[in-house]
């Protein structure tokens, strides 16, 4: 029986492909900052384990509380919206730190296991702003996009080990706590006049036709980890899909 480490579980796209994997029959590694607030129901496949990527520390405990794992899903993130100009440099740094460092710091720890062993995937969640761009998310952009080219450079640096290195990219995910965690507030990055440029944006966004759910990321991740075509890129979500075929 397989087993795969995923972080970020907390709520949204983690959480749905935690659920996801283990109704499939998957030991499933679930982590987050806060295991206390896990909304799991106990299971002897499924471990919530304390895990900050940030935090060198953190991510090498939970790989030794969490033993062999077959894949990892580096979910893990958080977003920004609003003006470049309004928005603190600290914020920006933060965003690097668990979107872009993080991923990439949880990536290098399991290479060692994967490498010993001759077989591993990694996954790693980006976003669309990697296809499309969008206005209002320069950093958060810069942040997934930074990943995108590192995933396509690593693969070919891993393959040689039997090691695959593969993209999942969901696309606008309304359901999901995407700004929640970021402790700014809306008007503070866009005031005037960023706000008259926004707020036909948002509106348009609010009533999309095509977006993301977090089962279709589910499904995504699912078939990125037995796709065995070679593939390397998997759009998640109705509107994923349709930027990645305009693309």
């Amino acid at each position: 029986m397989k087993t795969i480490l995923i972080t970020g579980c907390s709520s949204g796209y983690g959480l749905e492909t935690a659920l996801h994997f283990h109704a499939k029959g998957w030991n499933v590694v679930a982590t987050m900052r806060n295991p206390a607030a896990a909304p799991f129901e106990t299971s002897d496949r499924l471990r919530v384990v304390a895990l900050d990527v940030t935090d060198e520390d953190s991510i090498a405990l939970a790989l030794e509380l969490a033993g062999p794992i077959d894949v990892l899903v580096n979910n893990a993130g958080i977003g920004l919206v609003g003006s470049l100009e309004y928005s603190p440099m600290r914020k920006i740094r933060d965003l690097f730190e668990t979107n872009t460092l993080g991923t990439i710091a949880m990536t290098q720890a399991v290479i060692p296991q994967f490498r010993a062993r001759g077989a591993g995937t990694i996954v790693n969640v980006t976003s669309t702003v990697t296809l499309a761009s969008f206005p209002f998310a320069a950093a958060y952009t810069a942040s997934k996009t930074a990943i995108q080219g590192f995933t396509n450079s690593l693969a070919l640096e891993l393959a040689p080990f039997g090691i695959a290195a593969k993209l999942v990219e969901p696309g606008y995910g309304p359901t999901t706590a995407f700004t929640q965690n970021t402790n700014i507030a809306l008007e503070d990055v866009l005031p005037e006049p960023y706000w008259s440029q926004a707020q036909p944006i948002f509106a348009g966004m609010a009533n999309a036709e095509l977006f993301t759910t977090e089962a279709e990321v589910a499904a995504g991740v699912w078939e990125a980890v037995h796709d065995e075509s070679g593939r390397s890129h998997f759009p998640a979500g109705a509107d994923a899909v349709a930027m990645a075929e305009a693309a």
